[in-house]
């Protein structure tokens, strides 16, 4: 296809910007050939016109399609150009954060001005043995590169790193040296790695300084060759260095450092140590303070001194060396303070106020007259004379300056030759790989002799880099058969030979340093003389005659000639060299040993030609110039690169003002330019940079191809589809493996593929959306008829529903006329009813109303009438009373007249007085009755008046009834009513009592139902708590074991390197040894595999004696195996501790579910109480309400209501009775629940008492037998027999009565025993109830919280109270120990030597009785090595898996080994153990093959067992059966030895891994990543990426088949060989361990990888692939969804993710940003990579074998005829 057909309507270009360098755009109209403009719209959517040059009609350069833009290759690009350079770099660096390109064979590194976890060892490893091209571009694949063709090719290596000042050349040398030193390591003592990594940081110190473009800029070029061995391991290395800025010593710009030693001096002076060197600030000294930025922002000047001691100490520079480096580093900053003060206008002198001219000569140890003299004068000679000339101020100040700037030079050489002389080696390295870590190409404002050095050596540089670009370019045509055409590329030999030539710049600079009055200004116009309109390259300025413009590759360059020739010489004073010299500082004048004639003096008289011929000779014998020093330098190392294959590097800085990942422009452009990345594009665009494999042609485009294109031969097929699809063949060509394409054609490819599959796309849409309009179609007819079935069906359904509610409205009408009808009627009768009713009531009411009233009347008449005859009749007789109490006072009155009369009369007196005494005592007599009678009738009346009062009472009584009667016959009206509403309230209250029996019911229900939840959920709780804190406890004692257990593994993996290298280095002295006394030279390459069979050889020849040497060997561990012996002591402790608490755990929740259970029943019983009393109170109410009411008519006994009332009443009773019973059943439980725990003892003494009754009744019936008469006791006692039965009868007897007493003690103790648990018990129920009682109270969390903290701390009370019973149990074993070792001592003294000849003797004899075998194996000392020879170095694992048992060695080797112990044999038994341990180590070292190890591995781990089985202790004893314990080892306790065999396993099982890693690790990425398993989905991106020459020969390619086979023949092997199954799952954990984290760190580290089809074919981080990257909701469905990956690596995937057809959109910024901020919140590793290399933590748990000894058969085919069954 024709260029310009692609510039059509929506293709892209890139347009020239002043801003952007270059700018998008799209064409909005197709380009027609003779069109002035082409029609564009930028990215913002605004419309552009570009004008094209009518002559030259040079069109904008297109733009790759979007799925090419951030490719690793930029020559992979199908459009090879500057934008697209430059856009590509920009994509990976601001979007991606990738600061590594490949371009070609040059890498482009970007300084990312941020610190990146991309360097790591984790790094390092994944890039170790990866192609080039496999992995994403990076220092460490351009490393591992040249390290793996130095060792295939066996040729030298070179690394050139080049870049301007702050593009990172020295940071990406130091990671390239440091993947040398990690990847190769170092043979020798010395560990060299180590000190080439310690070079860096003295290097920076002494050459690194702070510029206004790098902080840590090198302000030197230096070329380190690093040697290596035949073995590729580093044994040295040597470092040049290339012109250093020795101004910056005493000059510095401003926002610019000195040298970093100087200020790392300074931040060092208060220490004791620099004291004497009197330093201070930095601000002190001017060398120091001129660019007025003392201080780096992140950088601790006083710890990167501490490091730079280290690093010197490292590399064997003493402490007094050191101090004499900081000495002279101290005199030249206070040479800067020395003060020069001007004498008059030609002289000059010393004002040393401030001393530190004195200072300086302190520390120099030299004159201090000499040096004030010479620093203000100077020595000129003549042919005559010498003499003394004074300098003027500035001249003096300029030669202070050259003086120190002299001295630092030196200095440098001299740490530079340090540095070498540490890190040389006494042996010629067999091949080496260099990195060069040189200045790029520069240009300033004012540039001067320094640029022009370093553009000199950019030109060379760039010459020998397009060389071997073009020697790639035709190396690969040439391979691949591709007729060649001559590319044109850049030259820069003119510009080289304008320099260095005859003539040229550097000689003219020569030439005229030797004249003696050669200028600057002279220098200039021969410049101009010579080569101005002579060559292409050399220009001269319009406006200046001091300066002239060379024509570099890179750019034209203006140097000024002020200062060249000063600068070429380098002139120093001799004299003050001299003054020097004279020093008694042994350092500094070790510095000027080699100082030869000084360089010139400032002036020399010419007194002739002949001696002016012969200074010329001298000058230039003894002293080079500054040009001509770098020239030969130059060439030199231009040599040495020529001899070597070189690896470019390019760092690009990407801004100024060091923002991390901000890329300017215009910067980077012109870098871009100048480090000939350009160049290497130009290159490759000429010929046909894009280059596929027919495979991959074929994968991605066979979406173009026809079904008649299909070819049986892949290649034909693509050749046909190519010259159909491009008709000019000059745009690509065939080679033999690949297929070449000019550039822009694989674009075109792209642009057919993408239209094809657009019209596919297309197409299947038509198809799609057809279906679905179909399917809409079909669906809306199908959902109309529905709609009519239904709508009619609905309507049939109405019509039907209106006739029947018609008729149903009519019947509805009829029933409801009638109802209303029959309603009224009802209501009207009932109405006269009730009006007759009320009337005839009333009436009956008005007529009892009348009769009341009128008996009333009666009654009241009656009672008045009474009254008022009685009254009147008390009036009657009170009135005749008083009548006659009247007469008879008139009649006394007269009576005492009539006496009184008489009485005055003597006579009468005397009459009176007759009879007197008789009369007076009548009178007595009478006056006595009438006082009786008086009294008598008072007594009646008083008795008159109360029975009066008596009656009035009664009377008054009698009213108030009457009244009351009264009252009460007033309400007797309404006590019918009250009467049948009291009723009403009756049956209301046995409703109510009914409804609260039911609720009672529900309640009881839902207790019960409580109940139950209760209990299960304490139950829960209980084994919540249980497991939680005993998984919490295991958990974290696992943790701690298996850490400890890494720990220590990790030890025994040191442990066995250095037994291999102690092995290794006892072979090699053995073999020189040999080699020695053979007299025998050997060769200096001898390899380590020579050596190796040389020290076998000689092995076997004396295996016992080695195999005794390494006895020793094996103890060294014991003191390791103690700690691992005690952690697994301390592991079965825990466990048998955790089931100890899992028993008590669980008695504890049966308990505390009994507590709940009682608790629940007590609280129910409360309440049924309650309930009861409440249920009684009820009935006596009612009782009461009802005798109330009995006298009523309707309450009455017999009555309806009565009867329905009792019988509410009697159903409430049985409930009632119910609950009582419910109350008494619970109560029996709990009685029976406490009566349960006795039921054993009871069961026991029962028991017990059986069986003494049973005694007792056998007793009695052989005493009846004695006793009959009709018994023959002669026939019974015949030879005694019978005497002697009854007399063990009576023994037995009386040894069952001793055992039933003590018997009947210990249940009396086990009874109190029970008793105090009981109590205890009981004391915590009553706790757990109490805590029940208070956690009910509290709410749910804090009820949990406390059950928590008091379940804890009762666990902690019992943990204390088992370690206590733990440690009485120890006490009592080792007591017990101590007794069976003098047991069996004492037994072993009294067996005599005739005795065990005697058993042996008999053992021998029973030999040929197979089942009398004691499974022991007995050979002679002398056959020991040649057991082991053939059950161990010389078996063939296959055979003995196939055909003879498993773990057959290890049977053997055990067997032997109980013959051992059970001779006592302690010499045998240990030289068995460690003789089996270290031939075993010998075997695996020598063959370490899958099959050898797995076999060995069983076998170690079945003796293992065997020793455990068989050690006699308890917790191994108990799997066995009762012969398998007879078997027991007796006399040893082979513990420690079991320490040492777990060791050994542990160590075969790491070997194991390794292999296992080995093989697995090239199979992982090509089957797992690279495999298409789903054909077509992945289709090939248009890379066209130029992978680098494999370093070894192509395998076949692995699938996922492959891994799976291999992983079915590790299992299968492994199972084979018998291990146990424990072992085998670890195994597999592992392996896939290592297959997911190589996957990973591959998906990680390859960025055409991360894709959506590649997510699909995976299915491993197909989540994070696959789901859509776009929104918010997105992103947070990856964090929720990738919990397993850690947030950089779901960053770096997101960044890496890469589409591979123009369908797929990439990841935004914006996106990435957001899934930043959601996990920014995660605690988790900083670490990019998984570790691939880890090993977990292996456990052998216990495999008792259920094979017996004594079955075990010795094939004939394993000639071990000398072991002899025991």
């Amino acid at each position: 296809m024709a260029a310009l057909e692609l510039y059509s309507k929506f293709a892209r270009v890139w347009i020239p910007d002043t801003t952007e360098v270059w700018r998008s755009a799209e064409l909005t109209k197709d380009y027609k050939p003779g069109d002035p403009v082409l029609h564009l719209q930028l990215e913002d959517e605004t419309g552009f016109e570009y004008k094209l040059d009518p002559k030259s009609i040079v069109l904008p350069p297109l733009r790759n399609p979007d799925i090419l833009v951030g490719e690793n290759d930029l020559t992979a690009l199908s459009y090879l150009h500057e934008p697209a350079v430059l856009h590509n770099l920009r994509v990976r660096f601001t979007d991606s954060k990738l600061i590594y390109t490949y371009c070609g064979i040059i890498l482009v590194a970007i300084n990312p001005y941020e610190s990146l976890s991309i360097y790591g060892s984790d790094i390092i490893s994944a890039y170790s043995g990866q192609n080039m091209g496999d992995m994403d571009p990076h220092i460490f694949a351009v490393s591992e590169e040249a390290y793996k063709q130095m060792a295939r090719d066996e040729k030298n290596q070179s690394i050139i790193v080049s870049g301007e000042s702050g593009a990172g050349k020295t940071v990406s040398a130091k990671y390239a040296m440091r993947y040398f030193a990690t990847v190769s390591g170092s043979s020798a003592e010395a560990r060299v790695e180590e000190k080439v990594l310690a070079s860096s940081p003295i290097m920076e110190a002494i050459g690194n300084a702070k510029t206004t473009r790098n902080d840590n800029s090198s302000r030197f070029g230096k070329y380190i060759e690093i040697g290596f061995d035949r073995n590729h391991h580093i044994i040295g290395a040597n470092m040049r260095t290339y012109l250093l800025e020795k101004s910056r010593v005493v000059f510095q710009a401003s926002e610019e450092r000195n040298y970093h030693i100087f200020y790392q001096l300074c931040a060092c002076a208060h220490l004791p140590e620099f004291e004497p060197l009197k330093l201070g600030s930095a601000d002190d000294f001017p060398y120091t303070n001129q660019g007025r930025s003392p201080i780096i922002e992140g950088v601790n000047d006083l710890k990167e001194m501490e490091a730079t001691r280290k690093a010197f100490s490292l590399l064997g520079i003493t402490e007094a060396h050191q101090m004499g480096l900081f000495q002279i580093l101290s005199a030249i900053l206070h040479l800067g303070n020395v003060e020069v003060k001007e004498r008059g206008s030609s002289s000059c002198g010393i004002s040393d106020e401030s001393g530190h001219l004195a200072v300086f000569c302190d520390l120099t140890e030299v004159s201090y007259e000499s040096m004030a003299h010479w620093l203000c004068h100077k020595k000129l000679k003549t042919a005559t004379e010498i003499l003394n000339k004074p300098v003027t101020r500035l001249e003096a100040t300029n030669g202070r300056d050259a003086l120190a700037k002299h001295i630092y030079a030196k200095l440098f050489s001299w740490i530079v030759s340090q540095v070498n002389k540490a890190l040389s080696t006494s042996s010629k390295p067999h091949s080496f790989i260099g990195v060069l870590d040189i200045y790029g190409f520069e240009t300033f404002e004012v540039n001067s002799f320094e640029q022009f050095c370093i553009n000199y050596a950019n030109e060379k540089l760039q010459q020998q880099f397009n060389m071997h670009v073009f020697k790639l370019e035709q190396e690969e045509y040439m391979k691949e058969q591709i007729p060649w055409t001559l590319i044109d590329f850049y030259d820069n030999q003119p510009c080289i030979n304008l320099i260095e030539a005859k003539m040229g710049l550097l000689d003219l600079l020569d030439e005229e340093c030797t004249m003696p009055k050669g200028s600057d200004d002279s220098w200039a116009q021969k410049l101009y003389n010579t080569h101005l309109k002579k060559s292409s390259h050399f220009e001269k300025p319009r406006m200046s005659n001091k300066a002239f413009i060379i024509l570099h590759f890179a750019d034209k360059v203006e140097y000024q000639c002020d200062g060249f020739l000063e600068k070429n010489k380098d002139t120093v004073n001799e004299e003050q060299i001299n003054v020097l010299k004279a020093s008694k500082f042994d350092l500094l004048v070790e510095l000027f040993q080699d100082e030869e004639t000084p360089a010139a003096p400032s002036s020399t008289a010419p007194p002739g030609r002949a001696k002016l011929g012969r200074s010329t000779q001298s000058f230039r014998e003894h002293k080079k110039s500054v040009g001509l020093q770098f020239r030969n330098s130059l060439h030199l190392l231009m040599d040495t690169l020529n001899a070597t294959t070189p690896h470019y590097v390019r760092c690009i800085k990407p801004n100024d003002v060091k923002a991390p990942f901000m890329l300017d422009p215009h910067r980077a452009v012109q870098q871009l330019r100048a480090c000939g990345v350009l160049e290497t594009i130009r290159i490759s665009s000429a010929g046909f940079p894009s280059r596929w494999t027919y495979q991959e042609f074929f994968s991605r485009y066979r979406v173009l191809m026809r079904q008649k294109d299909f070819l049986s031969d892949r290649k034909l097929t693509c050749q046909s589809v190519l010259e159909r699809l491009v008709q000019n063949k000059d745009k690509y060509q065939f080679g033999k493996t690949k297929i070449f394409f000019r550039a822009g054609q694989v674009a075109y490819l792209e642009k057919l593929r993408a239209d094809k599959l657009r019209a596919a796309c297309i197409n299947i849409q038509k198809t799609i959306r057809c279906w679905l309009a179909r399917k809409k179609y079909l669906r809306i007819r199908q959902a109309t008829i529905t709609l009519q079935k239904y709508t009619r069906g609905h309507q049939a359904r109405c019509l039907c529903k209106t006739l029947r509610r018609t008729r149903a409205t009519v019947i509805f009408q009829k029933y409801t006329r009638m109802w209303a009808a029959r309603r009224q009627f009802l209501r009207q009768r009932t109405a006269a009813v009730l009006i007759q009713r009320l009337l005839r009531g009333y009436t009956a009411r008005l007529e009892y109303k009348r009769l009341v009233c009128e008996r009333k009347a009666l009654l009241i008449q009656r009672w008045v009438r009474g009254f008022l005859a009685r009254w009147r009749f008390r009036r009657i007789k009170r009135a005749v009373v008083y009548l006659q109490c009247c007469v008879r006072r008139m009649l006394a009155r007269r009576e005492l007249k009539k006496l009184k009369i008489e009485a005055r009369s003597v006579e009468h007196y005397k009459k009176l007085n007759f009879g007197m005494e008789n009369k007076i005592m009548q009178l007595q007599r009478k006056l006595d009755e009438q006082h009786k009678e008086n009294r008598e009738l008072s007594e009646q009346t008083r008795q008159m008046e109360s029975h009066s009062a008596t009656e009035l009472e009664k009377l008054h009584m009698q009213l108030k009834t009457l009244q009351e009667v009264e009252v009460e016959s007033r309400q007797r009206g309404d006590l019918v009513t009250s009467l049948q509403e009291e009723l009403e309230l009756v049956r209301q209250e046995l409703e109510k009592n009914k409804e609260m029996v039911a609720e009672l019911n529900e309640k009881n229900t839902l207790l019960k139902s409580e109940k139950d939840e209760m209990n299960r959920l304490i139950q829960e709780q209980e084994q919540q708590i249980k497991g939680g804190f005993i998984l919490f406890c295991f958990e974290h004692l696992q943790a701690q074991l298996n850490e400890e257990r890494f720990r220590y593994q990790n030890l025994l993996t040191e442990h066995l390197k250095l037994e291999e290298r102690y092995a290794d280095l006892r072979s090699e002295k053995e073999a020189a040894e040999l080699s020695k006394h053979d007299h025998n030279r050997a060769d200096s390459g001898f390899s380590s595999s020579q050596s190796e069979s040389i020290h076998s050889s000689v092995l076997t020849g004396s295996e016992v004696s080695s195999l005794e040497r390494e006895v020793s060997d094996v103890s060294l561990l014991l003191k390791l195996q103690r700690r691992v012996a005690e952690l697994e002591k301390e592991k079965m402790d825990l466990q048998s501790e955790m089931d100890t608490k899992e028993e008590q755990l669980e008695l504890e929740q049966t308990k505390r579910v009994l507590g709940a259970q009682r608790d629940y029943e007590a609280l129910k019983r409360q309440e049924l109480e309650s309930d009861n009393k409440k249920l009684k109170k009820d009935l006596q109410e009612l009782r009461q309400s009802l005798s109330k009411g009995s006298g009523s008519k309707l309450a009455s006994p017999g009555g309806q209501a009565y009867n329905v009332l009792l019988e509410q009443l009697n159903s409430t009773t049985e409930e009632l009775e119910m609950r009582k019973e419910e109350v008494l059943i619970l109560r029996s439980q709990l009685v029976n629940h406490e009566a349960f725990k006795h039921k054993v003892m009871c069961k026991l003494f029962l028991q017990y008492v059986s069986f003494y009754i049973f005694h007792k009744f056998v007793f009695t019936v052989l005493r009846s037998m004695f006793k009959s008469p009709t018994l023959d006791l002669h026939e019974l006692n015949e030879d005694g027999e019978l005497w002697m039965a009854y007399e063990s009868l009576k023994e037995t007897n009386r040894i069952l009565v001793s055992q039933l007493q003590t018997q009947g003690q210990t249940h009396e103790k086990e009874v109190e025993g029970l008793r105090a648990e009981l109590l205890q018990l009981r004391a915590e129920l009553d706790q757990q109830q109490q805590m029940l009682s208070n956690s009910l109270e509290l709410p749910h969390d804090a009820r949990i919280q406390a059950s928590l903290q008091h379940e804890i701390s009762r666990l902690t009370q019992q943990n204390m109270d088992l370690l206590e019973q733990m440690g009485k149990q120890d006490k009592i074993i080792r007591k017990l120990k101590k007794h069976l070792k003098t047991y069996m001592k004492k037994f072993g003294e009294q067996s005599s030597p005739e005795n065990m000849v005697g058993e042996s003797g008999r053992t021998v004899s029973i030999v040929r009785k197979e089942r009398d075998f004691q499974g022991m194996l007995e050979y002679r000392r002398e056959d020991e090595s040649k057991l082991f020879k053939i059950l161990i170095t010389e078996l063939k694992p296959r055979g003995v898996a196939v055909n003879l048992v498993t773990g057959l060695p290890a049977y053997i080797l055990f067997m032997c080994l109980r013959h051992a112990d059970y001779a006592s044999d302690d010499q045998r038994v240990s030289t068995l153990l460690n003789s089996s341990i270290n031939t075993i180590k010998n075997v695996l070292k020598k063959r370490g093959d899958f099959e050898t190890i797995s076999f060995w591995l069983a076998n170690t781990c079945r003796f293992l067992h065997c020793l455990r089985q068989y050690s006699g202790e308890e917790a191994y004893a108990k799997h066995n059966t009762p012969r398998q314990n007879e078997h027991c080892l007796t006399n040893f306790d082979l513990s420690e030895y079991r320490q040492v065999l777990s060791d050994l396993a542990i160590q075969i099982y790491q070997q194991l891994i390794r292999v296992i890693e080995n093989i697995l690790h090239p199979k992982i990425a090509p089957a797992m990543l690279e495999q298409e398993t789903i054909q077509g989905v992945m289709g090939v991106k248009p890379t066209g990426m130029r992978k680098r020459t494999p370093s070894f020969n192509e395998e076949g390619s692995h699938s996922l088949e492959s891994i799976l086979k291999q992983l079915d023949v590790f299992y299968y092997t492994l199972l084979q060989h018998g291990n146990d199954t424990e072992v085998v799952r670890q195994v597999i954990k592992q392996q896939f361990y290592v297959i997911c984290s190589v996957t990973l760190n591959n998906l990680l580290l390859r960025k055409d990888m991360c894709s959506w089809s590649k997510g699909l074919q995976i299915r491993y981080y197909s989540q994070l692939l696959q789901i859509k990257k776009k929104s918010q909701d997105d992103a947070e469905a990856i964090c929720t969804m990738c919990t397993a990956l850690t947030t950089e690596q779901i960053v770096k995937i997101l960044r890496l993710y890469t589409p591979v057809n123009e369908f797929e959109e990439r990841v935004s910024i914006s996106f990435i940003k957001s899934v930043q901020t959601l996990l920014k919140d995660r605690k988790e590793s900083s670490q990019l990579l998984m570790d691939a290399k880890i090993i977990f933590p292996v456990t052998f748990p216990f495999n008792p074998s259920p094979v017996a000894l004594e079955t075990i058969q010795i094939p004939s085919s394993l000639n071990l005829s000398f072991l002899t069954r025991v």
